[in-house]
C-alpha cells in the first residue's frame, strides 16, 4: 500500500522545492560571505545554520508526505492550542530584536512560533470549514472561523508582526472563497474592514508601522534613516541589468550599502547578481510550484485536503508577492520573508513542511472512476 503510494509522489514539485532552497543558500552565503574570524565559527555562520534548517526540513517534508495529511485535521485542535501557547510564550518570555518580540531562544536554535501558526492555521481553518460544509451557509459559520483566526492574529500583533497578519488574513479569505461561504457574507467582513481602516490607522498600528507607510509614499524624505534600505533595495534590483553583476559580486551587497540583506531584502540581493534573466528564472520556479500545488488541491480526495492545499498556494503566493514587492518599492516594509530563499530557519522549515503536506494529499489523491462501457 504505501509503494503505490510514493508512485504518486510528485517528484518535480520536489525538485522545484530543492532548487529554491539552493537558490537561497548561495544568496545567503553571498549576503553573509564569511570573514577570517567568521570562519573560526563556521557552524555559526548563517549559510551553515540555513542548511542545517533545510536538512531539518527535508527530513520533515518526507516525514509528513508518509503521514496520512488527515491525521493533522483530526489533531487540529491540539495544534491550535500549542500555537496558542507558543505565541502567549513569546510574549511572556520572548527575545526582544529591533523592538519586535518574536523569537523563543533556545540556546544556538532560537523558535518563531508566528511562522509555524500560519501552517497551523491553514489547518484549523479548513477542517473547521470542511466539517460544516452544509452550514456555510448560516453566518455563524464564518464567524466561528473569523474568531479563530483572531486569537492568534491577536497575539501576532502584540509581538508585533503586521507581515504575518497580513498573511493570516490572505490565507482566511482563500480558504472562505474555496469552502462556499457565501459571497454577501465575505462582502460584509470586507465592507466591515474597509470602514476600520481610518480607525486602525489612528489606534491600532503602532508608531513604526505608520512611519513605514509614511516612507514608503515619500522614501527621499528620510534617505538615511526609515528610507535608507527601501532606496538601496531598489537601487540594487535596477543595477542588475538584464545578466547581472555576477556571483557575490554585487555592489549593494558586498560594500553593505544594503542592510538587512539576507532577510527582507534578499531579492535585491539575488537581482543585482544575476539580473532581469536570474530573476525570471527565479519567478518561474515559484510559478511551477504555485501550479504544482494547486493541481494538488485539484486531485485532493476531500474537501480539507482541498482547502489545505489551497491555504499553502495563498500562504506561498502572499510573501512571494509582499517580499518582492517591498523590495521594488512597490509595497510598504512588513517584514515577510522570500519563501525558500530569505535566512530563516524557522521559516524554511515551516515551508518545506508545507511541501510534505501537499505531497501527503497529491499520494492519497482521489482515485479515476473506470470509464463505462
Amino acid at each position: 500500500m504505501q509503494i503505490r503510494l510514493w508512485l504518486h509522489f510528485d517528484v518535480l514539485l520536489f525538485l522545484v522545492c530543492l532548487v529554491l532552497v539552493g537558490f537561497g543558500l548561495l544568496t545567503i552565503y553571498s549576503a553573509a560571505a564569511p570573514t577570517a574570524s567568521s570562519e573560526a565559527q563556521l557552524l555559526e555562520t548563517p549559510y551553515v545554520r540555513q542548511g542545517v534548517s533545510a536538512g531539518i526540513g527535508l527530513v520533515l517534508m518526507l516525514a509528513l508526505a508518509w503521514m496520512d495529511y488527515r491525521f493533522l485535521g483530526r489533531i487540529s485542535p491540539f495544534l491550535y492550542l500549542v500555537a496558542l501557547g507558543s505565541l502567549l510564550l513569546v510574549l511572556l518570555m520572548g527575545s526582544s530584536t529591533y523592538g519586535a518580540r518574536r523569537w523563543i531562544n533556545l540556546g544556538s536554535f532560537p523558535v518563531q512560533p508566528s511562522e509555524m501558526a500560519k501552517l497551523t492555521m491553514i489547518i484549523v481553518l479548513a477542517r473547521l470549514l470542511a466539517d460544516h460544509q452544509q452550514r456555510l451557509k448560516h453566518p455563524l459559520i464564518m464567524l466561528a472561523s473569523l474568531l479563530a483566526l483572531a486569537v492568534p492574529a491577536a497575539l501576532v500583533y502584540l509581538q508585533p508582526d503586521l507581515g504575518t497578519m497580513i498573511i493570516f488574513a490572505a490565507i482566511w479569505v482563500a480558504i472562505a472563497v474555496m469552502a462556499g461561504v457565501r459571497l454577501i457574507h465575505l462582502g460584509s467582513v470586507g465592507a466591515v474592514a474597509l470602514l476600520a481602516v481610518p480607525f486602525a490607522y489612528a489606534f491600532l498600528l503602532r508608531g513604526y508601522m505608520r512611519e513605514r507607510i509614511a516612507t514608503f509614499f515619500d522614501p527621499a524624505a528620510d534617505p538615511l534613516g526609515a528610507g535608507y534600505n527601501m532606496m538601496q533595495s531598489a537601487i540594487g534590483v535596477g543595477s542588475g541589468g538584464m545578466w547581472g553583476k555576477g556571483f557575490m559580486q554585487g555592489t549593494q551587497s558586498q560594500l553593505h550599502f544594503l542592510r538587512i540583506q539576507k532577510t527582507d531584502f534578499i531579492f535585491s540581493v539575488f537581482a543585482e547578481e544575476w539580473g532581469f534573466v536570474g530573476s525570471v528564472a527565479l519567478f518561474s520556479l515559484f510559478v511551477i510550484l504555485l501550479f504544482r500545488a494547486v493541481r494538488v488541491a485539484s486531485v485532493a480526495p476531500d474537501v480539507y485536503g482541498r482547502l489545505v492545499a489551497v491555504g499553502i498556494v495563498t500562504m506561498i503566493l502572499f510573501q512571494v508577492f509582499i517580499n518582492v514587492g517591498v523590495n521594488v518599492r512597490l509595497l510598504p516594509v512588513t517584514g515577510v520573508p522570500l519563501p525558500f530563499i530569505s535566512y530563516g530557519g524557522n521559516a524554511l522549515i515551516t515551508n518545506m513542511a508545507a511541501i510534505g503536506i501537499l505531497q501527503s494529499i497529491n499520494m492519497r489523491q482521489k482515485r479515476k472512476e473506470p470509464k463505462k462501457t
